[in-house]
């Protein structure tokens, strides 16, 4: 040991004149007096940032959703209660709290001074121990209300710092009493209750004001941990963990002996009256509402929830429960009812979503997974308007162009491209391959082009495309990725809207709690991507898919649509030309786009689709188009269908329905659309993936 000892006497012999020198152990203390200056600074101006002011409106008020004309829509909260005053919670309740929670709330500055050195003692307990945790305990009301409204709750000491600065600001700004409300109105109380009103209906049926001294200590007792504490799973627990609460009520001398007695013989008698129906009765527009407001305008999932906004959004209410109430229906699916589907509604001028349901589905999962924003599909013919026919008619070819409809060959390989069910025909004019959704004249005229013209026209059109899309299996839909229908609708709108792209969105102006705008318009951009002679020329062709094409049967009785179908071969099922994976419809008029997508996911227990739209979704067209557009200004287009529907000899008004039954039964070329019923192997053909 002696060597020891002189080692360490000779390493301060040798530090000595060095910490003279240089007077460290001032240096350590100006260093030490600086940090604390440079923490305190900072953790005061969050304080002052934190926008205490606002805490009280921000919990009283939930965020409200208002529709296209200014009616409130709905409500979306999360850890929001029925708030109540302070003079409408039980002095039962107060007491309660005060005893167990926090006696020295009336007679301290937000913090407490034994609170934190004990839990500091704890802390360094916890060191000497090997542990890495951070002792809790000691927070005050006014530390568990910032907590639980500014604060995640992680157990650090930087996050216990901000607690004590953001408690002294809201204790300089709030009395007591106020503070006291909003813990009470913000706490969580287990089984999906929050705030003391509605516990207070949740386990006893009866209002915050009106609450026994027993049923105040239940509540009370419940605060530390409800999963633990509250009477529906625990009763003995709660029974249990009350007279302790009621015992601090008696030592802080809210209750007297025979107070406390008559407390704890009080039976739990349980009476749940909480209804827990909220006004979330658009979940699919809600949800993408939420995930726009986080996306694009920087919030957090916390803040829509809870900071008490006024969304003003573009949502048609009609339009959406409309939809929602077809979804729900089978039978719009012809009773298909293992495929999924999704359909968004746009305002046709302003790329405003109207209405949307992401899935069939029989209970919603909040936020959950979107086919109608978050899908990537492959969209069959339903391109061939965006990546064919318009950069063809920019190029200087009419839609009367006749147009070759027999099976050929394409490509440096010379494969061979026929169309669907190898149906073959004289040439045909482009807007006829159009609305009859012909292969071979689609890739023809991609070929003719340029692969670089339709790859060029797709992403103009704001698709997503990578550049192992360059190859004719674009003519047909086949994608690297794929699209969602949102994207499919945002992209039709130039068709709708003279040749101006009008991006989609659903938020118009955020006003939060204090009413301050802090978003005064929306982040939306309108993009002119045809000629307005272009677009009406592209309406003129695609008048024809409803009326004498492959949506036949799926137009809405008395009014003129646009559009365009599409169908994906079924990869499991190639040998079968009557099956299918994917049934799009896209309709619009001069007011509305609809995209609708209907098909098989991986949970689906079914391989096979039925081939056409007629067969797969048609139902859900026509009747949610009969709903939409009475809804709407129903502007006329200002161009003709180069076609003259088919007519009942006997009324001038009304359609052969026998031609439409022999059309769609002879198969081929009106009532089915196989346009892209090759895509996945012309895609191989073509060098895609």
């Amino acid at each position: 040991m002696n060597w020891l000892k002189n080692s360490v006497t000779k390493l301060k012999e040798k530090i000595r004149p060095i910490a003279k020198r240089w007077q460290f152990w001032r240096l350590l203390i100006v260093l030490c007096l600086s940090l604390f200056l440079v923490m305190s600074v900072y953790f005061v101006v969050l304080a002052k940032t934190a926008h205490v002011k606002n805490l009280q409106a921000t919990l009283a008020q939930t965020t409200t959703v208002y529709d296209d004309s200014g009616a409130k829509a709905g409500e979306l909260y999360s850890q929001k209660g029925t708030y109540v005053s302070y003079d409408k919670i039980s002095q039962n309740m107060r007491d309660a709290v005060i005893s167990s929670e926090d006696r020295n709330f009336y007679h301290e500055y937000g913090f407490s001074i034994k609170g934190i050195v004990r839990a500091a003692l704890l802390n360094l307990k916890n060191k000497v121990m090997g542990s890495s945790a951070i002792a809790g305990g000691g927070s005050t009301l006014t530390q568990q209300l910032v907590k639980n409204a500014y604060l995640t709750q992680e157990q650090t000491i930087t996050r216990k710092a901000k607690e004590i600065f953001l408690s002294m600001q809201v204790e300089q700004d709030y009395t007591k009493n106020q503070i006291l409300t909003m813990y009470l109105n913000n706490a969580w109380f287990g089984h999906g209750v929050w705030g003391v009103e509605d516990a207070a209906q949740k386990y006893f049926g009866v209002h915050a004001s009106e609450l026994t001294t027993s049923q105040a200590a239940t509540l009370t007792a419940m605060l530390p941990s409800p999963a633990l504490y509250n009477p529906i799973d625990h009763p003995q627990a709660s029974i249990n963990r009350r007279n302790v609460v009621l015992g601090t009520m008696l030592e802080n001398k809210k209750l007297t002996s025979a107070q406390l007695k008559s407390a704890q013989a009080a039976p739990m008698n349980l009476n749940d009256t909480y209804d827990n129906t909220n006004n979330y009765k658009y979940p699919w527009f809600f949800d993408a509402v939420i995930n726009e407001a986080i996306k694009t305008y920087g919030l957090t999932e916390g803040d829509v929830m809870n900071r008490g906004y006024k969304i003003y959004t573009t949502l048609n209410q009609q339009d959406q429960a409309n939809l929602q109430a077809d979804f729900n229906n089978p039978g719009m699916f012809n009773y298909n009812t293992d495929a999924q589907a999704a359909s968004v509604v746009l305002n046709a001028k302003n790329g405003g979503v109207r209405a949307i349901v992401g899935a069939r589905e029989k209970n919603h999962t909040f936020r959950g997974f979107n086919y109608a924003t978050q899908s990537k599909l492959q969209p069959g013919s339903a391109i061939k308007p965006i990546a064919v026919y318009a950069p063809a008619l920019e190029r200087g070819y009419s839609i009367d162009e006749l147009l070759p409809n027999t099976t050929r060959t394409f490509g440096t390989s010379n494969k061979e491209i026929h169309n669907a069910l190898n149906v073959q025909t004289e040439d045909v004019p482009m807007y006829s391959a159009l609305e009859h959704s012909y292969n071979v004249p689609a890739v023809y005229l991609l070929n003719k082009m340029g692969v670089n013209a339709g790859f060029t026209s797709t992403r103009k059109f704001g698709l997503p495309l990578s550049d192992k899309d360059k190859s004719l299996a674009l003519a047909l839909g086949g994608l690297t990725d794929g699209v969602s229908p949102m994207q499919m609708a945002q992209a039709y709108t130039a068709f709708a809207n003279d040749g101006v792209m009008s991006q989609t969105h659903l938020i118009t102006k955020i006003v939060d709690a204090t009413g301050k705008v802090i978003v005064a318009q929306p982040k939306a951009t309108q993009t002119r991507v045809i000629s307005s002679r272009v677009a009406d020329n592209m309406t003129r062709m695609m008048l024809g898919t409803y009326t004498n094409g492959t949506g036949l049967g799926a137009a809405p009785a008395g009014f003129t649509i646009a559009g365009k179908t599409g169908t994906t071969e079924n990869p499991n099922d190639t040998e079968n030309a009557q099956s299918s994976k994917d049934s799009w419809a896209m309709a619009y008029t001069k007011d509305v786009v609809q995209a609708t997508w209907m098909g098989l996911d991986d949970n689906s227990k079914n391989n096979s689709l039925p081939l056409g739209l007629t067969a797969t979704m048609g139902p859900l067209v026509k009747t949610s188009l009969e709903q939409i557009l009475p809804n709407t200004p129903g502007t006329n287009f200002s161009v003709t269908n180069p076609n003259q529907p088919v007519k009942n000899k006997q009324s001038g008004n009304s359609m052969d329905w026998s031609n439409i039954v022999s059309d769609f039964s002879n198969g081929v070329d009106k009532a089915v659309d196989g346009a892209n019923k090759t895509w996945h192997t012309i895609k191989g053909l073509f060098g895609g993936n």
